[in-house]
């Protein structure tokens, strides 16, 4: 079966531990780091008994279960149906689309986010996330079998986009890299080998106020994960720890236009003037995020045997 670990604040200070039912088994690890936690606590992680949680969850402060200075690693348009929500064609996206988030914007999956006060169009995508279990060598093929060997498990990420930065300014960093808009958690669920061939079955739901806006399985995905490690190992180092965001499905806030607005939008308008009219119309669409907002985010198999837990996020003001 799936382990949880925890990363949690008590007596105002940060632990590890491995969570059962409702209840936290402490650690015996100072980890600074989650790539830390994984390289020299795998064995403990996986031999903490259910006896030794002794920790009420509800007396302790969940933390990110990813530590900022990990790499924020995430791919774009990698749902077919956010591709189609966008306005675009899957067969004009044959590549993977790669982009980082900063490590600074990790929060935890119940802390409070603020939207700045310039940000207007803030929206959601939920996706799986994926933690490097140890350091990826350059030129390492992966193979869907291979994955246990690099990858320890799996967490929820919420994207969050200020869509009024990302799309007129052109800038994917800037845009989803503000404080707070990285939630990453509640937990990190360790997966056994036979565990990992379920993650297509894993079913992801996003709601805002209790209204569901996201609802898709990441058998949707395009550039699944072996594929994806394998490029990035051609690419750049990867360590233990490392967080890969690995797309949203449909759902999101920031909606395509008809096809006759999107002709006059490409031959009518200058780009200025063009960006001018989607903030304007954004602005109208109560689907993006507004201080008071609720966010809850799930991903689990249907059968419940794995189960990466909840997010509930509020959105507040400056």
């Amino acid at each position: 079966m799936s382990r949880t670990v925890v990363r949690f604040s008590l007596h105002a200070r940060p632990h590890w531990g491995v969570l059962f039912g409702r209840s936290i088994a402490p650690l015996a690890s100072q980890a600074r780091s989650t790539g830390d936690l994984l390289e020299n606590c795998w064995d403990q992680i996986w031999a903490t008994e259910a006896q030794s949680a002794t920790i009420p969850l509800d007396q302790v402060e969940l933390l990110a279960p990813v530590t900022d200075r990990q790499q924020f690693i995430c791919q774009g348009v990698n749902y077919r149906s956010h591709i189609a929500e966008s306005g675009l064609r899957p067969e004009n996206f044959p590549f993977n689309t790669i982009f980082t988030k900063a490590s600074s914007c990790i929060t935890a999956a119940d802390a409070p986010v603020v939207r700045p006060a310039h940000v207007q169009l803030l929206d959601y995508e939920i996706e799986l996330g994926l933690v490097l279990r140890r350091s990826l060598p350059a030129g390492t093929k992966v193979t869907p079998e291979d994955l246990p060997q690099w990858l320890a498990g799996v967490t929820i990420v919420n994207d969050l986009s200020a869509r009024d930065v990302q799309l007129p300014q052109g800038q994917f960093y800037k845009g989803k890299s503000y404080r707070g808009f990285g939630p990453v958690g509640p937990g990190l669920v360790l997966l056994q080998p036979q565990e990992w061939a379920r993650w297509p079955e894993l079913h992801m739901r996003l709601a805002v106020n209790g209204q569901i806006r996201q609802d898709a399985y990441c058998a949707d995905m395009i550039h699944q994960p072996a594929a994806t490690l394998t490029e990035l190992a051609a690419m750049h180092d990867l360590h233990a720890g490392d967080l890969i965001a690995t797309g949203t499905p449909a759902g999101c806030a920031a909606r395509a236009p008809g096809k006759l607005v999107m002709f006059v939008l490409k031959h009518l308008l200058s780009e200025a003037g063009k960006w001018r009219i989607f903030i304007r119309k954004g602005l109208s669409n109560p689907a993006y995020l507004r201080p008071g907002d609720r966010i809850q985010a799930s991903i689990r198999t249907d059968d419940g045997l794995i189960d990466l837990g909840e997010q509930n996020t509020r959105i507040t003001a400056p």
